[in-house]
Order: structure tokens, then sequence, then C-alpha cells
């Protein structure tokens, strides 16, 4: 895939679904297992782009070849409803996203990390490699993050997405004023983004 510096722009503005791996992309890819469950580590600042992300309008989805409770129990709790566990050909996962949405693949992006990425990264418009990905990802990607996956490289990429849509301003706005409804009336964070 050749780096199209020149309409990067473009394609992120083009963005209306952003898919992403988990394990290497939205955790730093350790598995720690611990009585028979996994452990897995998040990161606030992906967790808070994932909600401005979707507060934007922007489906956010999550494509693993994996099977983890953690990864259920994060999702739900950032109100991502577009969950593939389980799911080793990522491909299928951005076939069966772009039809249920009636999405072209211009306007859907795919994060990851490692070689299980890679067929998904034909099917989009936007693929994105975190900075700690294989060499053969990076190759592939349309950019590549400064961050590293699970360090706020989710986070990087809703923010690229947002400013070349020209809504990050307002995205700080609305979330800014949301707190300050929420400290007036003493409710949560859970309220906010």
């Amino acid at each position: 895939m050749k780096k199209d510096k020149n309409h990067l722009q473009k394609r992120l503005a083009n963005v209306k679904l952003l898919a992403m791996d988990v394990d290497g992309t939205l955790t730093d890819g350790a598995m720690v297992v611990q009585d028979g469950h996994q452990i897995k580590f998040f990161h606030a600042h992906d967790g808070l782009g994932i909600r401005l992300a979707m507060n934007h309008g922007i489906k956010i989805a999550w494509i693993t070849g994996n099977l983890s409770s953690a990864v259920a129990d994060r999702a739900r709790a950032l109100g991502v409803t577009d969950l593939f566990q389980n799911c080793w050909v990522k491909s299928r996962a951005i076939d069966e996203l772009a039809d249920r949405y009636g999405l072209d693949p211009e306007e859907i992006a795919f994060m990851g990390d490692d070689l299980n990425d890679l067929p998904a990264f034909e099917r989009v418009g936007l693929a994105i490699a975190v900075a700690n990905a294989t060499d053969e990802v990076k190759k592939q990607a349309h950019c590549v993050t400064s961050r590293p996956g699970g360090r706020g490289a989710v986070r990087e990429a809703v923010e690229m997405i947002l400013k070349a849509r020209g809504e990050w301003e307002d995205a700080v706005a609305r979330f800014l004023e949301a707190l300050e409804v929420q400290e007036a009336e003493g409710g949560g964070p859970e309220a906010v983004a």
C-alpha cells in the first residue's frame, strides 16, 4: 500500500467507522492470565477518545481473534456495541460492518499492529498502524501513530480524524461543557463522555 500523504487528510475526513484490533492496538498486547482469567490493561486516553468519536457520530468497532470477558466488559463500559471476538478473519467483520451500516470502504478506517490485521487493511479506505506495529503492518498502513498500542494510539487516531473533519475543537468544547453540567448536578463521569 503506497503512503498517500497528499490524500491522508481526505482519507481521515471520510471516516464514519473506526474499527480496531484489540490486543496490541487497544492494549499493549500483554496477556496476563490469573486463575484462568485474562487481565487486560486499557488506557484512559483511548477510552475518552472513543467516547469523543462516538459523540460525533463515528461508529466504533473492536475486532479480535481472542475471547475475553475483560474486553467485553470494557466495550460495554464505553458503549461499544460492535464487538467481534474470536474473529480470526477480520476482513469478514469489516465486510459485515460495511453491509450493516451501508458504508463504502473509503468511509471505514482500521487500526492494527500485527500480521493478522493486514487482510482488514485491504478492505478499508484508511489503514492505521500503531507505533509498535510490525514492519509489515507499518509498510501497508496509510499512516502510523506516534504512540504505541495500549498507550494512547487510539486517542491519537481519533484526534486525527476529528481534526480532519473540522470537529476537534467542538468535541473538546462539548466535553468540557458536559463536565461543567455534571459538576453542577453532582453527576458521575459516565454521563459526560
